[in-house]
Parts: C-alpha cells; structure tokens; sequence
C-alpha cells in the first residue's frame, strides 16, 4: 500500500476483487502458471455463463474448460464470488472506446441505455447476478462516463445526471430480468413437456410467453382473469380480462423502448424547468 506523500493521503484499501481489477493486490508467494491468466479466467468464465446460465458456473467448470486443476485458479481469483464481480466488469469490455453518436443529448442517452440493454441480453447471467452495490470495475465506469458525457449539453447538474444513469440502468436490468425469467420459464416448460413425452410439434403450452418472452399480458394471465375476478370487486381488471384484444401487442422490445423514452420525457421535463 502506498505510503502518504507530499500531503496526499494514501491509497485508500478496495474491497475484494476491486483491488484486482484496480491493479492493487500484490501477486502471491506462488508463481504463475504458463497459459493461464486472469484474463484467461474471466473469459473462460463468461463463455461457460453465456452457453448455460450462471446456474452452471463453478471454480471446477471454469478449471476444466481451461485444462487446469482449481486450486491453480486461486492463484489469480480468491472465489466463486470474486469471479462474479470480474466476469460483471468483463461484460463491458471495449466501453473506453465505444462511440455515443446521436443529434442531442435524449438521441445518444437513448442510444447508450439501448447499449446496455442488447449487452445484457448477450450475458443474461447478468439477470442471475445479486446487484447489492453498483460495478465499480474500471469498464463499468468507463460506460458510466459515456453516460455522463450525452447530458454535456444540458443544464443539469452533474449529480442529476448521475441519478438519471441510475434509474435508466436499474430500468434497463428489470426489464431484461423480467424478459430472461420469462424465457427461462418458457424453457422449462418445454422441457417438462418433453419430459413427458409430448412432441415439441405438438406443444402449444408455452404459458403464453412464445419467441418473444414478455411480451405484453400473456394469454393464461388474461384468461386466469377471466376466472378469478368480478366486475364488482376489480371493474377495471374485469374490464381489462374480458374486453376486446388489442389489433397487434407491442413486442418485448417495444415495450421497453416506450418505457425508455417516458424517462426520457421526465428527464426533459427537468432540463425545461432547470432552463427556465
């Protein structure tokens, strides 16, 4: 740790797996192993996430895909957990030279929150992953930085940027939870019918999620309606359960997009006023 000097303060200490991807944690006792690196880990790990879900990533997966033993993992990652926090960094590998093009600043924040989104469909784990703090890790700010750099244009002040950045990714992340669980629950279901012996020509029970996993209301939940509410009790449920189908329902992305651009409109609404 680096000693205070010239009156600055020392280095203040990371928590784990900050201090790695920060480039702050001395290297053990024990040598490296020809081949293998935390680089190597990392990647190994987010293929292995990628192709079966986080359910499936494990110290030993990762050794084996890599051809080594374990116990030389932790030479480079102290745990599963430590892994996490560099896989969730190594998502956002290339943000430092990502461009944000766009004609004003709702055109390339609109364009930066749809960013964020297609990366955490390419890594749904992402949706599997406890979120207790924001990532901190050096590609993770660097996007954050991008963010902040769509709103130079405006009058806002920089912590109000800040909080927009925050409630579009919280945004974003539920909205990709939400379409990764429905996928997931679609699987499972077809997997269960096939269990069953019921030929995937033959399902149609697809608990009304189909390709396009959340998309809109799905029909057993509209038909669970119809069975469970009265006019009554829940007139506008009942009104919602037994009125006439909208001509088309907005796809999974759709919907997101018209959520995205209501925050948008709330972040103008404040650039309006702050102009004023």
């Amino acid at each position: 740790m680096a000693e205070a000097t010239s009156g600055q303060p020392a280095a203040r200490p990371l928590p784990p797996g900050l201090d790695l991807l920060w480039g702050r944690r001395e290297r053990g006792k024990r040598g490296p192993r020809p081949g293998l690196s935390t680089e190597a880990i990392v990647s190994a790990a987010i293929q292995l996430a990628d192709a079966e879900g986080l359910e499936a990533l494990s110290m030993a997966r990762v050794a084996a895909k890599l051809g080594f033993t374990p116990m030389s993992l932790y030479r480079y990652v102290a745990s599963k957990e430590e892994l996490l926090q560099l896989m969730w960094d190594g998502s956002a590998v290339g943000a430092e030279s990502l461009v944000i093009e766009g004609d004003g600043w709702r055109e390339r924040l609109r364009s930066w929150a749809v960013f964020q989104r297609d990366m955490i469909d390419l890594h749904s784990w992402i949706t599997q992953m406890a979120m207790a703090v924001p990532p901190m890790g050096p590609n993770s700010l660097h996007f954050v930085e991008l963010g902040l750099a769509t709103m130079d244009d405006t009058p806002l002040p920089d912590p109000d940027k800040l909080r927009f950045l925050g409630l579009i990714a919280s945004y974003t992340l539920s909205e990709a939870r939400m379409a990764a669980d429905a996928r997931r629950a679609a699987e499972a279901a077809r997997e269960a019918q096939a269990a069953q012996g019921v030929h995937e020509a033959e399902y149609t029970g697809d608990t009304g999620l189909g390709a396009d996993a959340g998309t809109g209301p799905p029909e057993d939940y509209e038909a669970l309606l119809r069975e469970l509410v009265d006019e009554p009790t829940y007139p506008r449920l009942y009104r919602l359960a037994w009125g006439p189908p909208p001509a088309s329902q907005p796809t999974e992305r759709e919907q997101f997009l018209l959520g995205l651009d209501t925050i948008l409109d709330g972040v103008q609404a404040l650039i309006d006023r702050a102009a004023r």
